[in-house]
């Protein structure tokens, strides 16, 4: 008997096909990044990421709660100051935006995870994400200010820090301070491999964060090499890291297995606002469908590996996906 092999009996209905799917998404696979600015009641759109909004306290307040109501139980938060000066000091400051809204959000709104993007670009001037000497980004000064940033942010109850700036030695140095000042508890997700990526335009808009001179690529990593990724995660790891990040995600997806295949931590990916800024515009020309291209760009960063998503689709798709 000669028998023919029939795949297509397992995808014949939307029955079958969903119960032998191998990679399902869930709201609580997501973290909703989440831009929070001075002022009260503004709500102010960024251009190049339609849905995306710098928010002021009280308005974010609103947006977590949403996205709560809606099974999102997870947001990283970015604070865009009025101030900023060469070495960010509205980052670490305890009444600093970040700080104020991180207080706000665990006062406010219940069950909810709330983790603490721990870098300088947006605190700046300039632009980059530490100290400045001659033109270059100093690394171990840099490090100290991020360990202040990170106490101030535990202290302000962050659930989660989020060192995302790839100074050299950012982990150990922020565990040994958790630690040494009673947040032994708070996890560290760390950016471990952070590409200097094209895809972090729409986001500089939104953060105001744009160098104001040269680039970032003396200290993000190039994004032709992968082995180096490797190393990278590995003294990550070593470090303390809980969690382990690729950022971006879509066009680092055989990094995000690479990291997946070696590490046992969970590992987390950033799909970017260039990612979500490219999807929406192509979506609103009519060239594509964009829920499903947005299901289907989640659907491939969760089978790559990742265990957790950061995603501007995360509210928008959560009742979808519920």
């Amino acid at each position: 008997m000669n028998l023919i092999e029939r795949p297509r009996r397992l995808r014949r209905n939307p029955t079958i096909r969903a119960l032998v799917r191998e990679t399902t998404l869930s709201p609580d696979d997501f973290v909703y990044p989440l831009f929070v600015c001075e002022g009260e009641g503004v709500r102010r759109e960024i251009g190049s990421m339609p849905g995306v909004f710098n928010l002021s306290i009280d308005e974010l307040i609103k947006e977590v709660d949403a996205a709560r109501s809606v099974g999102i139980r997870s947001v990283i938060l970015f604070g865009v100051p009025d101030e900023k000066d060469a070495v960010g000091t509205q980052a670490y400051a305890e009444d600093g935006i970040t700080q104020q809204a991180i207080r706000a959000v665990k006062r406010e709104v219940k069950d909810v995870l709330v983790i603490a993007d721990n870098c300088l670009c947006e605190y700046t001037d300039h632009g980059h994400c530490g100290v400045i000497e001659a033109g270059e980004v100093l690394n171990d000064p840099s490090v100290e200010l991020l360990v202040r940033a990170a106490i101030t942010q535990a202290e302000a109850g962050a659930d989660i820090i989020a060192p995302s700036n790839m100074m050299d030695g950012f982990v150990v140095a922020i565990r040994e301070a958790l630690d040494e000042s009673g947040f032994e508890q708070i996890p560290i997700m760390s950016y471990a491999v952070k590409y200097a990526s094209g895809f972090y335009g729409p986001f500089r808009e939104a953060a105001q964060s744009a160098p104001q001179f040269g680039d970032r690529r003396g200290y993000q990593m190039d994004p032709a090499n992968s082995r180096e990724a490797m190393r990278e995660a590995e003294l990550d790891y070593q470090q303390g890291a809980d969690m382990l990040m690729v950022k971006p995600a879509l066009p680092y997806l055989d990094i995000i297995r690479a990291v997946r295949e070696r590490f046992d931590l969970p590992i987390a990916a950033y799909q970017v606002s260039g990612e979500y800024a490219m999807i929406k515009a192509a979506g609103r020309l009519g060239w594509i469908e964009e829920e499903r291209v947005a299901l289907e760009a989640l659907t491939s960063i969760k089978r790559a590996g990742a265990d957790i998503i950061l995603t501007y689709f995360a509210r928008d798709l959560a009742n979808r996906l519920s």
